[in-house]
């Protein structure tokens, strides 16, 4: 029996709706993705196989919400919400975010695919594409700290993009899920921990120090974000060099010392 057969028919027997399911649960083994209770975006869902999976990743107190311009049946769970549209059009991410309703995402998976032409370099450009907008919808509508998944083929572009990606996140990993078609030239970037600090590493600024920490550490904020300064009393005005970038906080050394 094939790979192919293999996963078709475990997909049949377990009740996906596509054999890409497993890639999906493969992708989460590697990179630990989905938390009970998240709230998870799916672009590019149809016919519903990822859809699946995150459901019951998140289970009954999560939110799973598919786009695509296909429709979607409808699934069982209560968790799943469907929306469809274009996600290269700007009209389709404004429906997601009313959609949202104010939440953020805890996770944004993007299994989007050119229609194929046969012509390497041009599936490969058109893949970069798909795979940016969705990078652009995680930028807007992620958590601080949240991750991203998302597929793209092999080609010149991949480096370029994949360092976009990981100026974005924490780190990003490549993952070839064993799921996929020995054929494919799929890869998916997986970027954990979205970065969504107003300041860089090496930047050079004045804060003043609001409260003292459990470690010792001053505690200053830059339009919401948290610093911590170590060397520094509650009440100090002082100059700081911005030296590690966490999601939701980040260390930095006074510029004096």
């Amino acid at each position: 029996m094939t790979r192919k057969d293999d996963y078709y028919n475990r997909a049949k027997q377990q009740g996906y709706r596509a054999r890409s399911a497993y890639k999906l649960k493969q992708i989460d083994e590697t990179a630990d993705l989905f938390d009970r209770g998240d709230t998870v975006v799916d672009l590019g869902a149809a016919p519903g196989g990822w859809l699946q999976v995150a459901a019951e990743e998140v289970g009954e107190g999560g939110t799973v919400i598919g786009v695509d311009l296909q429709r979607i049946d409808e699934l069982e769970s209560e968790a799943v919400e469907t929306l469809r549209g274009d996600m290269t059009e700007e009209k389709t991410r404004d429906k997601l975010r009313d959609r949202m309703d104010g939440r953020q995402a805890d996770v944004v998976v993007s299994d989007m695919a050119p229609n194929m032409t046969g012509q390497y370099d041009l599936d490969h450009a058109r893949s970069v594409h798909l795979a940016r907008q969705a990078f652009k919808t995680a930028r807007e509508v992620l958590a601080p700290g949240g991750d991203f998944v998302v597929k793209v083929f092999q080609g010149r572009d991949l480096d370029d993009f994949r360092e976009e990606v990981g100026e974005a996140f924490e780190y990003v990993r490549t993952v070839s899920p064993e799921a996929s078609r020995d054929s494919s030239s799929e890869v998916f970037l997986v970027g954990k921990g979205q970065i969504t600090a107003p300041v860089e590493e090496g930047d050079r600024i004045e804060v003043e120090i609001e409260s003292v920490g459990s470690e010792g550490d001053g505690i200053a904020k830059v339009e919401g974000y948290t610093l911590f300064v170590p060397g520094t009393e509650a009440g100090d005005t002082v100059e700081v060099v911005v030296d590690d970038i966490k999601p939701k906080f980040g260390f930095a050394d006074r510029a004096d010392e």
